[in-house]
């Protein structure tokens, strides 16, 4: 099923392409993106893991070039991204809750069933309590979902995160942690909000120009956030060792069993399968950077590394599961069309 408005696509900033009028080249554009993007990012953890030194004394750019990134998505977004909200506000309504319900319990559950450190622990919590994920667009369309639903609960997750992240953050994290939820508001608005806004802002007053650039920004985004990852491993890189897998088995759990709650979550509301397949990609993919920036700006650089294997392993495992969800879609169009020309031949 193709998306109405494939425009809407370039939504996103890490991984989104502009989904050209042709299907075939449609999918190898956004498959090209959703594999380039996460190589790109596991090399650059290898490289922070490795050359440590070489990044040091570079977290406190993190902040900034997480601010790049929203502007990013800013120049990439336009009005029209916001009229599926009121088209539909009981499914993205539906989209949020689920979001911003699952994947923060997730994050607590998992911390204690795991025994993780508080370090650790805070830091998968912070992962559950950021907004929807940077790729989920461009997953959602090769699953052949519902990418309309997809960009305004996304566009929506992302407006609300200084109201939501922090108090929730609090909540959940402050057993392990120290957390100062109004530093965390301010941070968010200037990292986040303000960039996207100022982004919107440039497209509407410069859209002519910025169009010629628009199939740049993704890939500008993209070696931004490989950046962040870099610097986030670098700084924790004495303890990788010893918590690598740990960290990994929470991250695996935590996106296997947000996409799997989600999809859960929209055929439980009867939404239909192109929208439960959009759900479940705006619940288990999370925006990492903003997690990672959250992390080390306000608990330590260890606290960041579940956000950077969360970066990595997202795109992987949205990749794999879209194909799985496209190939399943196809298969039931095609029986679908094999009965009808069934009752056709026998009518």
């Amino acid at each position: 099923m193709r998306p109405r408005r494939t425009p809407a696509l370039h939504r996103r900033v890490q991984t989104e392409q502009t989904i050209p009028s042709s299907t075939e080249s449609g999918d190898k554009a956004a498959r090209l993106a959703v594999t380039v993007f996460p190589v790109l990012v596991l090399a650059a953890g290898a490289l922070g893991l490795m050359a440590p030194d070489a990044f040091k004394g570079w977290g406190t750019d993190v902040p900034y070039l997480l601010g790049l990134v929203m502007f990013c998505m800013g120049l990439t977004m336009t009005p029209l991204d916001f009229q599926g909200v009121v088209k539909r506000p009981w499914a993205v309504a539906l989209g949020l809750v689920a979001h911003y319900v699952i994947m923060p319990g997730l994050g607590w559950l998992i911390a204690h069933a795991l025994g993780l450190s508080p370090q650790l622990a805070a830091g998968v919590i912070l992962v559950g309590c950021a907004p929807s994920g940077t790729a989920s667009n461009v997953v959602t369309y090769l699953a052949r979902g519902d990418v309309a639903l997809s960009v305004s609960v996304a566009t929506v997750s992302t407006v609300l995160a200084p109201l939501i992240t922090p108090p929730l953050t609090l909540l959940l994290a402050g057993e392990y942690l120290p957390v100062d939820a109004g530093s965390m508001v301010t941070d968010i608005l200037k990292t986040v909000l303000l960039p996207v806004i100022a982004g919107l802002v440039v497209r509407l007053l410069f859209g002519r120009y910025i169009g010629r650039v628009l199939s740049a920004l993704p890939w500008l985004s993209a070696l931004t956030i490989a950046v962040i990852v870099a610097i986030v491993v670098a700084g924790s890189a004495a303890a990788i060792k010893s918590a690598a897998l740990l960290v990994f088995l929470a991250v695996v759990l935590h996106n296997g069993l947000g996409l799997a709650l989600g999809y859960g979550a929209g055929k439980l509301a009867r939404l239909g399968p192109p929208a439960s397949r959009a759900m479940a990609f705006e619940v288990g993919m999370q925006n990492s950077g903003l997690a990672a920036s959250l992390a080390t700006a306000h608990f330590s650089p260890l606290a960041a590394l579940p956000a950077a294997v969360f970066s990595v392993w997202h795109n992987v495992s949205g990749a794999l599961v879209a194909a799985w969800m496209s190939h399943r879609a196809r298969r039931t169009e095609q029986r679908t069309e094999e009965r009808a020309e069934e009752r056709a031949e026998q009518a």
